[in-house]
């Protein structure tokens, strides 16, 4: 909650705290960290539908969380920057989920169910639920050429942003970045 806070407040002293409406020209102002390295479009992009699996094989799709924001990270249990990055991604999970809000990592390429809970163990990621993308279908169609990459999706399940690499998702100038994104 307190990094919530912090978020609010960052952004309030971004807009001068003169209630400007917030949104993605609003969002780019706040750039700042990690976050510098997200781009965000000048147009939503469609995403294609392509069947993916949780951990016990049910067929699943990011079209599952239509009607929220949301933040899907594309990583592999192989990825030495995803283990420092995936804690983040639970943490804000843990902070910002909700109805209108939600964290999904998304698996790709081989990546054995056995391997991935063991990640998920050892970085103590608790909040997050995983699907798989085992041949890379989505990945390849989305143009996913190195891992970790994560995108912003709006409610129609849309790309807004993208960003390519590691960041620090729990930090204040994420928060800041997504609260005025969902504006």
């Amino acid at each position: 909650m307190l990094r919530l806070l912090f978020a609010v407040i960052y952004t309030a002293l971004t807009f001068g705290a003169n209630g400007a409406a917030a949104g993605p020209a609003e969002a780019r102002t706040l750039l700042a960290g990690d976050m510098k390295k997200l781009v965000i479009h000048a147009e939503a992009r469609p995403l294609p539908e392509v069947m993916l699996a949780d951990l016990d094989e049910a067929p699943r799709s990011l079209s599952d969380w239509r009607g929220r924001w949301v933040v899907a990270n594309f990583w592999a249990t192989w990825c030495a920057p995803c283990r420092e990055e995936m804690p983040t991604l639970d943490r804000l999970e843990a902070e910002m989920g909700g109805e209108g809000f939600s964290v999904v990592t998304v698996a790709t390429g081989r990546n054995a169910v056995p391997g991935i809970r063991k990640f998920f163990e050892e970085a103590e990621v608790t909040h997050l639920p995983v699907l798989r993308d085992p041949k890379s279908a989505l990945a390849r169609q989305i143009g996913v050429m190195g891992l970790p990459v994560t995108l912003v999706l709006d409610p129609e399940g849309r790309e807004v942003a993208r960003l390519i690499g590691d960041a620090d998702w729990d930090s204040p100038e994420a928060m800041a970045v997504l609260g005025a994104l969902m504006q």
